[in-house]
């Protein structure tokens, strides 16, 4: 433990140099405009930038590109407190009380919860990281690739199973990602797959290339077609109403803890900052004592959900950085980056790459930390966002995207294939069929492939040997558990009811 601790202090060395500390600046600003958009979002934001950081260190383009994480995530409450537009999927449950606060002329106020209640999630989640992300580093290079195969097995079924969304549409998703992964040469046997005798796919699909048309591309192209027209108040944070704020949420402690335990639940188990951001404000309604007020303008409706969904956001990246396996869109997305970079995700890291990875740590301090400065300080700039036709901004971010992919191999075909994976993703998003089980599918696939058949191999074929220790076993129960958690979900309710005797007789 304490050479952890002396790890995170040369983490914080790392982050401290001029060029990384400018980075981190940058990051934050982008992202916070990334967050401000709505269409636009944390993963779209750092798949489109990601191209940005092939010529930097993987240190520093890994502090730039979570800072852009966290821009994003400060930025989504903006929109949704001043315009009643949620920035971010997460932040919906924020306009529930925090747009009637801006309509009453609370909206410092609103504004000033929301941050602190973001940067105290983080913070809550950021700890945790610290604390587990090596014992679970540590624990996890025991595996062989039965162990290794169990544990992807076990993230492609939690986002079967635990998401909101239908199991179908997520397994289809899912499948349509495998089959794309699957494309081009086989790393086992050196034969090609589904090329179609195109020279052009024998390396098969970038992964770079699929998120930044299924996010980028796709978000644009639906958002042009709903159209957007900006509405609502301005505000402006001044000293007086920010430490009148701070001087309230104290007493909101009970709340935080709450919200800070549902976000890192929902983040390490892939249930994403959504839920947990809709849990955390129906939990506090109920509990409450100021419940039956909950959408008229109570701040505890803005401390609840903002504090669980960067709880979340940020805990989402504790099993990409031990295991190897992304916890949420975005996390799948820096995942890639990775693999770009010539880093080997999962336990190897700590061993490997401390730097790299005691700087991102580190980075997660200091960037929310610098993230709730500039977001105190610089709202009325980034509301003023909203004001420039969004005719004029998606454009610009098309003309980016397009310079992304083409940067990627110096290659046409890239552009035209992230333009078939943007109307690909717009029908996906038009039809609700999710896209964060099919990049999961296309980042992982061939490695959950690659442990599947070698594991094969080893037992001559046995599939038994997915079963063969107490470690693999208990994490294919686990895996099994939560694909068919909503069928178990069911049976559970019926039982009860049954024990009650308030089960209906059917007819």
């Amino acid at each position: 433990m304490l050479a952890d601790f002396g790890n995170l202090f040369h983490g914080f060395a790392v982050v401290a140099q001029p060029f990384n500390l400018v980075l981190m600046v940058i990051g934050i600003v982008l992202g916070v405009i990334v967050g401000v958009l709505p269409g636009l979002g944390g993963a779209n934001g750092v798949a489109i930038l990601l191209p940005l950081t092939f010529s930097m260190s993987p240190t520093s383009a890994i502090i730039m590109l979570s800072c852009i994480y966290w821009g994003a995530l400060f930025g989504g409450a903006i929109t949704s407190i001043l315009f009643n537009i949620p920035g971010e999927p997460w932040s919906v449950a924020t306009t529930f009380d925090g747009y009637p606060m801006a309509q009453k002329g609370q909206a410092g106020q609103a504004l000033t919860a929301a941050f602190t209640s973001s940067f105290v999630g983080a913070l809550f989640a950021v700890l945790v990281i610290t604390l587990i992300a090596p014992l679970v580093a540590n624990f996890a290079l025991k595996f062989g690739p039965p162990e290794i195969f169990s544990v992807y097995f076990l993230a492609f079924c939690s986002f079967v199973g635990l998401s909101k969304e239908p199991p179908f549409k997520t397994i289809a998703s899912m499948m349509l990602g495998f089959g794309l992964g699957a494309v081009g040469l086989d790393q086992m046997t050196g034969q090609l797959r589904l090329t179609f005798g195109a020279e052009q796919l024998l390396n098969g699909f970038d992964f770079l290339i699929a998120v930044i048309g299924l996010f980028g591309i796709g978000e644009i192209l639906l958002t042009m077609e709903e159209g957007l027209s900006f509405r609502g108040k301005t505000a402006k944070l001044n000293m007086k109403v920010v430490l009148e704020t701070w001087a309230r949420l104290p007493r909101y402690w009970l709340i935080y803890l709450r919200s800070c335990l549902i976000g890192c639940w929902m983040g390490i188990s892939p249930a994403g900052a959504t839920p947990a951001s809709f849990m955390s404000y129906g939990i506090a309604k109920r509990i409450s004592k100021n419940g039956h007020k909950f959408g008229t303008g109570e701040i505890e409706g803005v401390v609840a959900p903002e504090t669980a969904a960067h709880a979340a956001g940020t805990s989402a990246l504790l099993p990409m950085i031990s295991l190897g396996v992304p916890g949420s869109p975005t996390a799948a997305v820096l995942l890639g980056g990775l693999l770009i970079w010539g880093l080997q995700p999962g336990p190897l890291l700590f061993t490997e790459q401390k730097d790299f990875v005691w700087g991102l740590i580190a980075s997660m301090y200091m960037g929310n930390i610098v993230g709730l400065l500039i977001v105190l300080t610089c709202v009325p700039f980034f509301a003023s966002i909203l004001r420039i036709p969004f005719s004029v901004i998606a454009p610009i971010i098309m003309v980016f995207c397009a310079i992304g992919a083409y940067t990627v191999h110096n290659n046409t075909f890239d552009v035209v294939m992230m333009l078939v994976f943007g109307v690909m993703g717009y029908f996906m998003k038009k039809t609700n069929y999710p896209l964060a089980p099919m990049v999961l599918a296309i980042v992982l696939g061939d490695k959950a492939e690659e442990g599947f058949r070698q594991s094969l191999l080893s037992s001559q074929g046995n599939l038994g040997v997915f079963f063969s220790n107490g470690l693999v076993s208990t994490i294919m129960t686990l895996g099994l558990i939560a694909l068919f958690w909503p069928v178990i979900q069911t049976l559970l309710v019926r039982a009860r009811d049954l024990i009650n005797g308030t089960l209906r007789p059917a007819g």
